[in-house]
């Protein structure tokens, strides 16, 4: 298995995702931010994950297409179609097998990155990356961007209620994964 993370993932990617979470340019217009995303994916599908995928390797990435489509097509307003066109150019079309939405609210979630104490702050937390500090308004309409998504796609974006205890949502996640990797082993297909 590989685990990625976005953006970043390639050495191209990391300094394009040190400027998206750099709390100092609060002023990137939505359409730079959705190219900048797109960038850094498209390095990391050509450099990582496509390779990957040939070589029959499983690859776990966090976040991907999806996560655009919220952010900055639904959270920013650029529209769902404009930002998907845009990755299908960045991505080759590559899509996930499965996407887990770990469903929280946004003003739940908010207090989580608080108290996951990242440093700097007097309570421990700096006031995070750059959409962290965004409104509960904004994450509001992600959150909905996401589950508009998986009202979609329920077959391949599976939701997972996050309010639960960790070992609950652990849980359920091992499972999902587990059952999609048993569909593949007897179909035959790659997992």
């Amino acid at each position: 298995m590989l685990p990625l993370r976005e953006p970043g993932g390639t050495a191209v990617g990391e300094h394009i995702r040190a400027l998206l979470v750099d709390p100092r340019h609060a002023e990137l217009a939505p359409r730079a931010e959705m190219l900048l995303f797109a960038a850094s994916r498209a390095q990391l599908v050509a450099e990582v994950i496509a390779p990957a995928l040939d070589r029959g390797r499983l690859v776990v990435c966090e976040r991907y297409v999806d996560a655009s489509l919220a952010y900055q097509g639904a959270g920013r307003g650029l529209g769902v179609d404009v930002v998907r066109a845009v990755n299908e150019v960045a991505t080759g079309g590559l899509r996930p097998d499965l996407t887990l939405l770990l469903d929280l609210d946004p003003e739940t979630g908010l207090r989580r990155a608080r108290s996951a104490a990242r440093g700097g702050g007097p309570d421990g937390w700096d006031g995070g990356d750059r959409l962290e500090r965004e409104t509960q308004a904004f994450h509001t309409l992600v959150r909905e961007g996401f589950l508009a998504l998986a009202r979609i796609e329920p077959q391949r974006i599976r939701v997972i209620d996050a309010r639960r205890a960790v070992a609950e949502v652990r849980r359920e996640i091992t499972e999902t994964v587990e059952g999609l990797l048993q569909e593949r082993r007897r179909a035959g297909g790659r997992s």
